[in-house]
């Protein structure tokens, strides 16, 4: 890819009818309305419509789940989860917004916040270390 090329999404879509096995890679936004049983790795946004599912590995900048998600996924960014959602597995990310009625059983961890405890404890220890 050039870097004085505009970079142009694509929106890819697996319909409701459509069960997908395997991986994808892609620099574009997905939307899963049917089934996906595998990895997908994007630099765009992933959306899972109310009747999708995902089972396997997710990585992306943003996520916005209203079906169906069950794995590891990691989002740099921000992952939206709405009230109609259903998760479970490991959850990576950047920030989380929950909407009353999900459904949400993963162990979760934000990237962010990590960093940020340990630059306190650092300060806090030079600063203990001083006299």
């Amino acid at each position: 890819m050039q870097k004085n090329k505009p970079r142009t999404m694509e929106r890819n879509v697996i319909a409701k009818t459509t069960t997908f096995v395997g991986d994808i890679n892609s620099e574009g936004d997905f939307r899963i309305d049917g089934t996906l049983e595998g990895t997908l790795k994007t630099k765009g946004r992933v959306i899972i419509g109310s009747e999708g599912i995902i089972k396997g590995n997710v990585e992306s900048t943003n996520a916005d789940i209203e079906g169906k998600f069950s794995g590891q996924l990691s989002v740099a960014n921000t992952l939206t989860i709405k009230s109609t959602a259903n998760i479970s597995g490991d959850v990576t990310i950047g920030k989380l917004s929950i909407e009353p009625g999900a459904t949400f059983n993963a162990t979760c961890a934000m990237k962010g916040a990590l960093k940020e405890l340990n630059k306190d404890n650092e300060t806090k220890k030079a600063s203990e270390k001083t006299a």
